[in-house]
């Protein structure tokens, strides 16, 4: 296959024109915590687009309330830590903690109006389609009688008040949980009682409870609320308000004081469970002394902290109205195909070997078949003597882990790097490394202070010519779940280069020694990437003040770290076209005059999340394409281990280059960035619209029908123009 190398001849570099701007004032730098929310402001508003199907809409609602929760736990917890640390430097776009809390809350309050307003919209047109969500007060004497039942045969064994009085100090709230204040009083007694009762919504407790064998449901709160007599027999209930907390999930303990890193991340956990709120949730018209009590024992500015919710609090729960099984109410179903050059091939090594590299897109096509099938493969295959990995996220019945466990009973030698420190994961992590352990897997936790988040497989093949490295590099998580709902790019490789590289990374991430090795194809975090990624944006300037051809293209979740940004308007500045497809945070205003008027900045919002990573460099006609778990956030570059490895072989970019311009062509689920940091949805400027998504889906289908017949990969030549042409004829027909 050919391949393409950094060019290495000397350039005569043009100088650019003298600076017209100080990149170091803050004018020009979006706010990270701001570009997020609006971020999903953006996904918001595909609850808002009649063009999405009604269920679709739904989750859309839910999917930000999740979302706004772990903003919350995470972004909104570190503001207030710092914040009582003191801290009043300002970030590169000028603002203190405080003022980025202050702005926030504004922001989050407006997203809080707007989903509230389209969260009643939504249950106006679902109850056109026959699908009610009742409050208790609208059911009929003899559903109530039948919903009362159900709910003391299987609720209120669960149920345990706990009373709010001198003897008794206010209960311990559990974060995101659901709860009822409830104001009592004795029929013999002037005296009110307060009673704090937690909702037992999950595992085998859902939300919504149906009425009957309709798909009218009402939520368990509610009926909860309506049954308050079988908890507090001979009692008048005053009122019963419902409430909801968020704590802050930022409680990382000194990894360099311990001693053992499991027992540190298992004490970090019990210290989440207990640390400080830093939002309530609660009905409007709260009574203003219940309010008040409630910030003040949970320790909360009344006025800042609190926020009414309008409808469901913890609209998260919609989900469970979108699992109906109603297709004609949602997208199309879409199963992920196998990749062409895994259909018919037996032994996915020799495939490899001989073909040439596989390029994935996920989830397009199948994470199973692929990543999973190779991983299933080198447990079992007798001539595969060794087999590496990292592990970040995976799934909770991972096939991922079950192959990794038979490779070390079928005798090989099996190392996993697993990283306890992967944010809301760490407890399954911990489940994992000591299964892992137990089957007799080398498990090490990476390197001290640095997580590791890159995602690389290495499997050793004595192969029947030598010893061979196969090597797997991904842009997702090993998680069979997610790999259905992410987009995500993964690069299977036997190039030898590559897989010396990946050794030189596993003997660094499991003895911690030498961490500035030298490689000789990938790019590697903390140690280089950084360096690697300013250099190859100068590079670029430099070939386009010479040859007027410079171009780049970043495909990222993420721009934040100041120094990528400065380096990508220095390249604006030079006339270097730019085209950066930045999922959510984005510190570069685009399309200003003299500084960023060559570079636009785009965001795709679908029905999958843009997870990928991809970073493109034209380098004067040698082009190079780099993929990676990746973003250009200063934690990745800095204090993360990262891998970025190069595509190599041309096949393989053409492929890269005809998705990512669908992406930039696309005029149904891309924001396009505005010079003062907004975004406008763009629209088709014909009747026909192109999704990239969509798009891709449609590709994958293709891709498989041209060659479902295993006759037409008998020839070589004839499977490698297969595998191509729906790509190329799709691309011309939507050009």
């Amino acid at each position: 296959m050919p391949r393409q190398s950094v060019a290495k001849k000397p350039l005569h570099v043009v100088k650019p024109a003298k600076e017209q701007f100080d990149l170091s004032s803050p004018e020009w730098y979006m706010n990270r915590e701001l570009t997020w929310l609006a971020f999903n402001r953006r996904v918001l508003h595909e609850a808002e687009d009649s063009r999405t199907p009604l269920l679709e809409r739904l989750k859309f609602v839910a999917i930000v309330c999740s979302n706004l929760d772990e903003f919350f736990m995470k972004r909104i917890g570190g503001l207030k830590q710092q914040i009582f640390a003191g801290v009043t430097e300002t970030t590169i776009d000028g603002r203190t903690p405080v003022d980025q809390l202050k702005e926030c809350h504004a922001v989050i309050r407006e997203i809080d109006t707007v989903k509230s307003r389209v969260y009643h919209v939504l249950i106006s047109e679902l109850k056109k389609q026959g699908i009610e969500l009742l409050r208790y007060d609208d059911l009929t004497k003899d559903e109530k009688a039948e919903m009362r039942s159900y709910y003391f045969d299987n609720i209120f064994p669960l149920m345990t008040p706990q009373g709010i009085d001198p003897a008794h100090p206010f209960p311990f709230i559990s974060n995101l949980s659901l709860n009822l204040l409830v104001a009592l009083r004795h029929s013999r007694s002037q005296d009110i009682s307060l009673s704090r009762v937690k909702v037992p919504v999950g595992h085998d407790v859902p939300r919504f409870l149906a009425v009957g064998d309709s798909r009218r449901f009402v939520t368990i709160e509610d009926v909860i609320a309506h049954n308050l007599d079988l908890l507090f027999p001979k009692m008048n209930v005053l009122s019963c308000e419902v409430f909801r907390v968020t704590r802050n999930a930022v409680t990382e303990l000194d990894e360099d004081q311990a001693d053992d890193l499991l027992a540190m991340i298992e004490t970090e956990l019990r210290y989440r469970k207990f640390a400080s709120v830093v939002r309530l949730q609660v009905e409007p018209g709260m009574h203003p002394t219940h309010r008040g009590m409630l910030a003040a024992e949970l320790g909360l500015d009344e006025m800042n902290d609190v926020f009414e919710v309008e409808g469901m609090i913890g609209k998260s729960g919609l989900m469970e109205i979108w699992n109906l099984d109603l297709p004609e109410l949602k997208d199309p179903p879409h199963y992920p195909i196998d990749h062409p050059r895994t259909m018919y091939t037996t032994n996915i090594f020799h495939n490899i070997r001989r073909n040439g590299d596989i390029l994935l897109a996920h989830p397009y096509e199948s994470f199973s078949t692929s990543v999973e099938r190779f991983l299933a493969q080198a447990s079992e295959d007798p001539k595969v003597r060794a087999i590496k990995m990292t592990l970040y996220r995976t799934a909770k019945n991972s096939q991922v882990i079950q192959s990794l466990i038979n490779a070390a009973r079928n005798g090989k030698q099996v190392a996993v790097v697993v990283e306890l420190k992967a944010r809301f994961d760490e407890a399954a992590n911990i489940r994992w490394a000591n299964q892992l352990e137990q089957a007799g897997i080398h498990v090490t936790y990476g390197v001290v202070g640095l997580k590791t988040h890159t995602k690389v497989i290495l499997v050793v093949r004595r192969d029947y010519d030598r010893i061979r490295r196969y090597a797997h590099f991904g842009t997702g998580n090993y998680n069979s779940f997610t790999a259905r709902i992410y987009t995500d790019f993964g690069l299977l490789t036997c190039d030898d280069e590559l897989g010396e590289d990946l050794t030189e990374l596993f003997n660094y991430l499991t003895t911690g020694y030498t961490p500035n090795r030298t490689y000789k194809r990938i790019i590697v975090a903390p140690s280089d990437m950084k360096n690697r990624l300013l250099g190859l944006i100068d590079r670029e300037i430099k070939y386009h003040l010479q040859h007027k051809n410079g171009y780049i293209l970043m495909k990222m979740n993420a721009l934040e770290d100041p120094d990528i940004t400065r380096q990508l308007y220095r390249a604006g500045q030079a006339g270097v076209k730019v085209d950066l497809i930045v999922r959510d945070t984005c510190r570069l205003r685009p399309g200003i005059e003299g500084l960023s008027q060559s570079i636009r900045v785009i965001s795709v919002v679908g029905r999958f999340l843009e997870h990928a990573r991809v970073f493109h460099f034209h380098s004067n006609g040698e082009e190079l394409f780099y993929i990676g778990s990746a973003d250009c956030m200063k934690r990745n570059l800095e204090s993360r281990v990262e891998v970025f490895a190069p595509v190599l072989e041309d096949r393989l970019k053409r492929e890269l280059r005809c998705i990512l311009n669908w992406q930039l062509q696309d005029t149904r689920g891309v924001w396009e960035m505005q010079s003062d940091g907004s975004y406008v949805q763009l629209t088709p400027k014909s009747a026909t619209e192109l999704h990239s998504q969509s798009t891709m889906i449609e590709v994958a289908r293709k891709r498989a029908q041209a060659i479902s017949k295993p006759k037409r990969l008998k020839t070589k030549g004839k499977s490698r123009r297969a595998f191509w042409a729906a790509y190329s004829a799709l691309a011309k027909e939507r050009a």
